[in-house]
């Protein structure tokens, strides 16, 4: 499965976000095995933003960040002890807007099994690890469309034992999965008008 992804998301077509809002980067970590696993949190019921749910390890970028790259794994290590050079990035996705007002730039990273995980209990209640073949074999639900930032979307939402993946973290899934495994879930429901201001 692994092996797919890596041949498959170098054709990965990013499509830009016409916004001008702060930014922010997650890792979405994907564990190198036979069935890989997706490593996500529970964040912090502490938390201003997100507390309770579920999300990759990422935050905001700060200004001593050189890259946005940058900003994902110094993210992941602080929220879940995930040493940089235990990652194997293999790409970026379309960066999406949270509804916090964020634009949220994911990338993909293959990371070596022997890699330990502690979780940052100020930021993150517990880590998780999802099938990847969770999501291949289930079809999320979908919300009836909602208005967001000019664009039409429906929510997904993933029920994996007690956990609710859903919005951004869910968005960024379905277009990992839609590209390289040909999922086909249709959740963008609208284009950028034409005429919008850059």
């Amino acid at each position: 499965m692994l092996d797919l992804l890596r041949q498959r998301l170098p054709d990965y077509q990013r499509t830009e976000l016409p916004l001008a809002l702060p930014e922010a980067a997650v890792l979405m970590p994907l564990v190198d095995a036979p069935d890989p696993r997706v490593i996500l949190t529970v964040r912090s019921n502490s938390m201003p933003t997100h507390a309770g749910e579920v999300a990759f390890p990422g935050g905001k970028r700060d200004p001593s960040d050189k890259s946005l790259l940058m900003t994902a794994l110094r993210e992941t290590e602080e929220e879940v002890g995930l040493a940089r050079e235990y990652v194997d990035v293999l790409g970026q996705l379309s960066p999406l807007a949270s509804r916090y007002g964020m634009k949220v730039t994911p990338f993909v990273g293959i990371v070596h099994p022997d890699a330990q995980l502690q979780a940052e209990p100020g930021e993150i209640d517990t880590i998780f690890q999802v099938p990847l073949t969770f999501f291949l074999d289930e079809t999320p639900e979908l919300s009836s469309p909602i208005d967001f930032f000019g664009r039409r979307f429906r929510i997904p939402s993933y029920y994996y034992e007690d956990k609710r993946i859903w919005g951004l973290t869910a968005f960024m899934i379905l277009d990992l999965i839609n590209h390289v495994y040909d999922a086909g879930i249709e959740f963008d429901v609208s284009h950028w008008p034409a005429d919008r201001e850059q």
